[in-house]
């Protein structure tokens, strides 16, 4: 994979991770003064997103509350279905006490090695200005290696693939938490179980269809409604406890490693149902841009951990004392009259546990548009205040047909279960080796320290891999397919650029030459400014050239515009513009943004006046060349990729909604690219 510039233009706008230095030849970003890393230093998401509201200037008690409804609802979950799965018939488990209290030990020494210790207390510290999630972490991972390009590319591809994964888990956690609750009818009342599936669809439909008026109102009332339900676990979990007070046996980690040891091979089984008491792990990083690393840890160690273990050790005691309750643990720790309040609770926290990954598979794609992976899509922003608040109407509808076609393929909880697993424990692994380069490079640890983290919590992933891999042909193949496919599309996408970008340049005319020879006065002149968007600035536009040989015109002004995005989530609006005069009425503009930035491209051009160069408004035009791609034999890809890649330029979505440019004010050229 050839690393791209991050220079964009109105066909391809969106910038992988590199920075200026490693950008091809002659691109557009070597003219670029202010590099990556400089930028990053300066930058604060609150500085140039006055209507997000600091973290800083909300109380620690708020952000805590906040972090519980819309980070921990995945994991959160967990408990409807996890204990069910370990002494499922596919596991061969038996339903004895000894295993009972070993699996229950196993869970709760899980949860404090893989959350607690890598989550928690590491991988939440390596955070890009802020930010946290595979995409932002593998730009940050990417910085330690500018000087060794074939180490930066597997970064990226590692970082990549990491992402795609996240896409899965965005199909299967809507589908596995509703049913999971919804299965609860069965408990309250077998004639309902029928109606399971057909509820648990009607329910995923309303949460999809809603998406486009926004989630703000029901933001405020997640973080309460979760608590409520860490609570009931906490409150039913000690109840059983009470009464079977053996459980606490698994509070000792030599039952965990009898129970995992005694099993032989056999114990790669159990592995792949104990792994789903981890998912929702990744939130806690991917949602810390959100809420800071403080509030998420506090959340964890006082309400989320000690609820989840309480619950998981009173389903044990409740098993120790009723084995046949293997049928339904979760709900069968409430007494009838509390089955459909228990209930009640539980399908609104499955629901708020899909918000979050909704929201998320919006947040990562607009990352990944903007960070060169993916072609434009429409964005739209559903909230005046809350800049994070998105809604993308393609992801939303292929999430929709996803979820229901798993649905309707698996049909219960304990079918989704071999699906689910897979996924997150590969983007564990993932993480656990991105974090080295943060670690090593940026933390500057000693190797042995850095390396030795690194093997012990990629050598615990690689277990739960393993543990998850048993269940592929059970439905473990879903997510890897579904990543394998993303996979395809995005690198497709990224190498597609930089062929088109060596083509642009290659067949280009240069800039400063060309200006030389220009004559103005001969020219007559339109008493408006033009601003061309363009991928390589050091190049004539094709726009330009076209408005010169057709109609025979130059403008007062002429911008030769290109949007850079930077491998930092934010862009201090002080590093927004970057001016190079360059003689006969030319002037060179680069707009910088961040890859969570929103690229509102007339709004930042209002900072050019300051620099000495006014641009008014109602007296500009913006030219913009659309490209056609041409596949040609002996290209860059194989002519199928090539093909790929035509097909996502033509679909791309809007260069002027992108941009937020005057739909009044853009004139559209087209010229043709082979590639």
């Amino acid at each position: 994979m050839t690393v791209p510039s991050n220079s964009t233009s109105p066909d391809f706008p969106s910038p992988d991770l590199t920075s200026s230095d490693s950008a091809p030849s002659g691109a557009a970003s070597s003219i670029v003064k202010t590099d990556a890393a400089h930028v990053a230093e300066k930058s604060h998401p609150q500085k140039h997103s006055p209507a997000k509201l600091s973290p800083a200037k909300q109380s620690l008690a708020a952000l805590t509350l906040a972090a519980i409804g819309v980070v921990y609802g995945d994991i959160g979950t967990s408990p409807l279905y996890t204990v069910k799965e370990i002494f499922s018939p596919a596991t061969g488990i038996p339903l004895d006490a000894t295993h009972i209290v070993g699996a229950v030990s196993t869970i709760f020494w899980a949860l404090m090695l893989v959350v607690t210790l890598k989550y928690v207390l590491l991988i939440l510290r390596a955070d890009n200005r802020g930010e946290g999630g595979s995409l932002a972490l593998t730009a940050l991972a990417a910085q330690t290696a500018q000087k060794h390009s074939s180490l930066r590319r597997w970064i990226l591809l590692i970082g990549l693939f990491g992402a795609t994964l996240f896409y899965g888990d965005s199909i299967i956690t809507p589908a596995i938490s509703v049913l999971g609750a919804m299965e609860g009818l069965e408990v309250a009342t077998p004639a309902l179980k029928p109606l399971v599936v057909p509820i648990t669809l009607a329910i995923l439909v309303s949460l999809f269809l809603v998406q486009r008026f926004g989630t703000g109102a029901m933001g405020k009332v997640f973080g309460p409604i979760v608590t409520v339900w860490f609570s009931m676990l906490a409150i039913s979990g000690v109840a059983h406890i009470i009464a079977q007070p053996a459980i606490l046996a698994a509070l000792n980690p030599l039952e965990a490693w009898q129970f995992m040891s005694g099993r032989g091979w056999l114990v790669f089984a159990a592995v792949g149902a104990i792994v789903l008491a981890l998912t929702g792990a990744e939130a806690l990083y991917a949602d810390m841009g959100h809420f800071g690393r403080k509030p998420i840890q506090l959340a964890w160690t006082f309400l989320v951990f000690p609820s989840l273990a309480l619950n998981y050790m009173g389903q044990g005691a409740l098993l120790l004392a009723d084995p046949s309750a293997i049928a339904n643990p979760f709900y069968k720790l409430f007494p009838q009259t509390l089955i459909w309040p228990a209930l009640i609770i539980a399908t609104l926290a499955a629901i708020i546990a899909s918000q979050a990954v909704i929201s998320g598979a919006y947040s990562m794609t607009r990352q990944a548009i903007q960070l060169g992976f993916l072609p434009r899509m429409a964005v739209q922003h559903t909230s005046a205040r809350e800049a994070g608040q998105i809604y993308m109407p393609a992801v939303n509808w292929m999430l929709l047909a996803g979820v229901i076609a798993v649905v309707l393929f698996f049909g219960s909880s304990s079918g989704l279960a071999g699906a689910y697993g897979i996924a997150v424990t590969v983007t564990m692994a993932t993480t656990t080796l991105l974090t080295f380069f943060v670690v090593r490079g940026r933390w500057k640890l000693p190797l042995p320290i850095a390396l030795g983290a690194t093997v012990f919590f990629l050598a615990v992933d690689i277990f739960l891999i393993a543990g998850c891999a048993l269940k592929f042909f059970d439905g473990g193949w879903f997510s890897l397919l579904v990543a394998a496919l993303l996979f395809l599309v995005m690198s497709t996408w990224q190498r597609g650029r930089v062929i088109v970008m060596q083509s642009i340049h290659s067949d280009g005319v240069e800039l400063k030459p060309f200006l030389q020879t220009l004559r103005p006065a001969e020219i007559q002149r339109a008493a408006r400014t033009a601003i061309y968007m363009v991928a390589d600035p050091t190049t004539v536009p094709q726009a330009l050239l076209h408005n010169l040989k057709h109609n025979q015109v130059l403008h007062e002004r002429n911008l030769i515009l290109t949007v850079h995005f930077h491998d930092a989530p934010w862009v201090n609006e002080s590093e927004r513009v970057q001016i190079e005069a360059l003689g006969n009425s030319f002037w060179r503009v680069t707009l910088n943004f961040g890859f969570m930035d929103a690229p509102d491209v007339p709004r930042a051009l209002t900072l050019c006046e300051q620099y000495g160069l006014p641009i008014p408004q109602f007296q500009t035009s913006y030219f913009l060349s659309r490209e056609s791609i041409v596949s040609t034999p002996g290209g860059g890809m194989a002519p199928w990729r090539e093909r790929l890649f035509s097909a996502m330029t033509r679909n791309a979505g809007g260069v002027v909604e992108f941009f937020r440019l005057p739909d009044n004010a853009v004139i559209e050229l087209g010229t043709r690219v082979q590639i």
